[in-house]
């Protein structure tokens, strides 16, 4: 990626040092002439999870599509300043963007399982990876993502099943299944659960604070609720800044900012 200015060379130096999973400086993002992120500064834990929280159109979406690249599907989406992970530039041009999402994995606000079945969702990325060397270890790699996704055991007998046919909460566990298949490093999940109800909303979120045993989780939520409960780490974003990132119980309970006790308090957003 582009950098802002000459001398931030010693600054990246500097990041390389860091224990941080993630670790974005200056970010910048733009969508034609609007500019929709400004000045992000953000490091992220590894083995957390960390909630981005705000408004709706405040850019923590946007914002949370710079850690895999997805914004490099928009013509008109235009990047800027620096995203380390674990102190590699993820925009450099020697970076493949298709193997840094195997890397960074992504679960999406609808569950959209592919047109196939249980089996096939899970094996779809190990198998383009070329992560299983034959159709043992691919059955384990499913078994396990499965089971690290809390689908096993409701899946077992209907792996041949159409994934399409599961509930929205078991279609949800699939995707989170299937984007852990590739054995990723950081999983971003963008509003995993508004499409939910509350019962599969709550083994969703019982899911997340599993996973963060083996992984950085990234979460984007609506639901301040949500993100008291599942998060470590919550960052709240206003009209493309991020205004505060703290530990979440401070957030909630004592923030800096006057913009975020508005918005915890209700009287925005």
């Amino acid at each position: 990626m582009k950098d802002t200015n000459v001398t931030d060379t010693n600054v990246k130096d500097t990041d390389l040092m860091t224990d941080y999973k993630i670790s974005a400086k200056g970010v910048q993002v733009y969508y034609g002439d609007n500019h929709a992120i400004k000045d992000v500064n953000v490091d992220i834990d590894d083995k957390t999870v960390t909630a981005f929280i705000g408004p709706s159109g405040c850019g923590k979406s946007t914002f949370l599509r710079c850690l895999n690249r997805m914004n490099d599907t928009i013509d008109i989406c235009r990047v800027e300043g620096d995203i380390l992970l674990d102190g590699e530039d993820i925009y450099d041009p020697a970076v493949d963007p298709v193997q840094l999402r195997a890397k960074v994995g992504m679960v999406f606000q609808k569950p959209n399982p592919f047109p196939k079945s249980i089996y096939d969702n899970v094996a779809y990325g190990p198998k383009i990876h070329g992560l299983a060397r034959n159709k043992a270890e691919l059955d384990e790699i499913v078994e396990q993502s499965l089971c690290k996704a809390a689908l096993w055991t409701e899946a077992k007998d209907r792996l041949h099943s159409p994934g399409t046919g599961l509930s929205g909460g078991q279609q949800q566990r699939l995707c989170i299944a299937r984007a852990i298949a590739t054995a990723p490093e950081v999983l971003l999940m963008d509003e995993p659960c508004s499409a939910l109800d509350p019962i599969a909303t709550a083994q969703v979120e019982e899911l997340i604070d599993e996973l963060r045993q083996s992984f950085s989780v990234v979460i984007v939520t609506h639901s301040m609720q949500q993100a008291a409960r599942v998060s470590q780490k919550t960052a709240f974003f206003h009209l493309g800044n991020l205004v505060e990132f703290d530990e979440t119980d401070k957030i909630f309970t004592n923030p800096e900012d006057p913009r975020t006790e508005s918005y915890i308090s209700g009287r925005i957003g």
